[in-house]
């Protein structure tokens, strides 16, 4: 069954309506009718298990029959990562990660990154589907982009990891991970992260890793990432 989405909806709703877009996709895509069944979530954890009352492709309503809340995991994971630039492999990466399981994603401007700017009304849209595709019900942050020093100036949790492309010792992202610990991982642009920059990040208690052998794409760099701390702690 296909899960729509509504930020507004909190454990006291009782009948609510759709935006356009939704709504649209409800009624014309889906061909939805009044008395239908509907999964809702609102992207904190809750999902609303409602009744289509009107099926209007400009404005639908549902009431809500039972609601289901999921907690959180015990971990969370916050991706910094630099955009990239050809705009559809960061789209790309979005989605994937938020299908894999992502908390956090912050796009991180840096010495060598070749976009400088992105919009984030069009990123909100690729992970509000990929949650809804994805059947979660919880909507990872993304934030604003910020520069690479004023991300390290921020408060981070005690697992700081950098995956950079120096030869230098490093170890393997996945026996550096602790399962049910909160961690931040940087990823940087296709030119790699400069020295100065791995030797802030060193400053501020971020640890290298190694992502594997070979030489990897920022997006792709970022799902292994993803995708190990996630294994690591569903095992």
């Amino acid at each position: 069954m296909n899960y729509f989405f509504n930020p507004e909806l909190d454990q006291n709703s009782k009948k609510f309506s759709f935006s356009p877009e939704e709504s649209r996709h409800i009624a014309k895509v889906l061909r939805k009718r009044e008395g239908d069944e509907i999964l809702v979530t609102n992207g904190k954890g809750i999902l609303f298990h409602c009744q289509l009352i009107q099926a209007d492709p400009k404005n639908c309503m549902a009431e809500v029959q039972e609601i289901r809340k999921n907690h959180p995991k015990m971990y969370s994971l916050h991706l910094a990562v630099a955009p990239t630039k050809k705009l559809d492999r960061f789209q790309w990466f979005l989605e994937k990660a938020t299908e894999i399981g992502v908390n956090e994603i912050t796009p991180i401007i840096c010495e060598r990154s070749e976009r400088k700017t992105l919009s984030s009304s069009r990123l909100q849209r690729v992970i509000q589907e990929a949650m809804k595709q994805s059947l979660r019900t919880f909507l990872p942050k993304l934030n604003e982009p910020v520069s690479f020093t004023e991300f390290l100036e921020q408060q981070h949790p005690v697992l700081r990891f950098i995956a950079h492309c120096e030869k230098e010792e490093k170890m393997e992202l996945k026996r550096r991970v602790a399962a049910d610990k909160d961690i931040v991982i940087l990823i940087g642009p296709e030119g790699d992260f400069s020295q100065d920059e791995i030797a802030a990040s060193y400053d501020k208690g971020f640890i290298p890793v190694s992502l594997g052998e070979s030489r990897l794409r920022t997006e792709t760099a970022a799902l292994v990432a993803c995708a190990t701390v996630n294994l690591i702690n569903n095992t």
